[in-house]
């Protein structure tokens, strides 16, 4: 599919002409998955690099600009988050010469939209500019959609913290690794997008339609510095849910070792009064059986109670709470007693001086 919109600082038609371009017209040429031979004729009427083209013969994913004979190639990337998934990348390529602008996408991209807005909106500056500012414009335009993108991790990012505090499972983990590796990517395309900028406004700080894309640095930028600040929380949070795990696998190892301390005494005696080498019946000890169930019982309610006492068992999160309340008191006390002490010594001192 091919759209052409041609238009000057008078009239925007819609439905231009690639014969527009020596007609006082800037003219953008719109390309949605174009097949081969529609590309190579577009190539040839244009004069389009061999390699630029076999660049976008490839599909690169790779954000670059490089600066032509006759014309300058971009390609920069359209991205969509649906989380939990990874990142959806499209190739928006880019052909920019005198007085005509070409892009070749794929049809999940709609930038006939996009450039429909910006000349209604923008009509005037646009249209009495040459057409790169149209080329600076859609490219300000993609790097603002970035920001949704951030907007989606940040949410990931809050709602898997939440979550870092419930139960432990391993389909959350791997969302929490696959959300790492989603930041990565960002980081990367970003730093390519920001030296197309950055690129742009020192080598063509000449043209006075380069400030359409002054302001994208300092955003790119800005977005760079929220990713790797994501980043950050993101390690924090695997990090966190990592000693969780840790803490629920003592805390299941606790309880198995408090009742294998409880049963290891009952075993032992039960081992020995089931021994076919005595027979403790024969004693002369009345209800000996139930002498023995009565202290083996003893001595389980003894240890239940201990390592109740103790809090390695049924320990409650007031009872947790209070530990540590009365711990930050002692260290209150302890640095009051501290400052007494040094108040005392120091008026001594000052006793002494006089």
């Amino acid at each position: 599919m091919r759209t052409i919109v041609s238009y000057n600082e008078h009239e925007v038609k819609s439905e231009g002409s690639i014969n527009d371009v020596g007609n006082g017209y800037n003219v953008w040429i719109d390309l949605t998955d174009p097949t081969h031979d529609e590309a190579v004729e577009l190539a040839n009427k244009f004069d389009l690099d061999p390699k630029a083209l076999e660049t976008y013969f490839n599909k690169s994913k790779k954000p670059e600009i490089r600066v032509l004979d006759n014309h300058t190639f971009t390609v920069i990337l359209d991205m969509k988050n649906k989380d939990p998934r990874p990142l959806e990348t499209e190739g928006i390529y880019m052909f920019l010469g005198r007085h005509w602008l070409i892009t070749a996408h794929t049809s999940g991209i709609n930038l006939k939209e996009l450039v429909e807005k910006l000349l209604k909106i923008k009509n005037k500056k646009i249209k009495e500019a040459q057409i790169d500012a149209l080329y600076y414009n859609v490219l300000a335009e993609i790097v603002s959609k970035y920001e949704q993108l951030l907007t989606g991790i940040e949410l990931s990012v809050n709602e898997y913290q939440r979550r870092s505090f419930t139960r432990p499972s391993e389909v959350i983990f791997e969302e929490i690794d696959n959300l790492s590796r989603q930041t990565i990517i960002l980081r990367r395309h970003f730093w390519r997008v920001r030296n197309i900028i950055n690129f742009l406004v020192h080598n063509e700080q000449d043209k006075e339609e380069i400030k359409y894309v002054e302001m994208v640095y300092d955003d790119i930028s800005q977005l760079i510095d929220f990713v790797e600040s994501y980043e950050g929380t993101i390690n924090s949070i695997r990090e966190l849910y990592v000693a969780k795990v840790s803490l629920q696998i003592n805390d299941t190892m606790r309880v198995l070792t408090v009742f294998t301390v409880i049963l290891l005494p009952l075993t032992l005696i039960a081992g020995i009064y089931g021994m076919n080498g005595v027979d403790i019946n024969k004693f002369d000890f009345p209800g000996g059986f139930i002498l023995v169930m009565l202290f083996m019982t003893a001595i389980a309610i003894g240890l239940l109670l201990f390592f109740i006492k103790k809090q390695w068992l049924w320990a409650s999160n007031k009872t947790k709470s209070e530990s540590v309340h009365e711990a930050n008191s002692r260290e209150q006390k302890s640095e009051k007693k501290k400052s007494h002490i040094s108040y005392t010594v120091f008026r001594k001192g000052e006793d002494c001086a006089n």
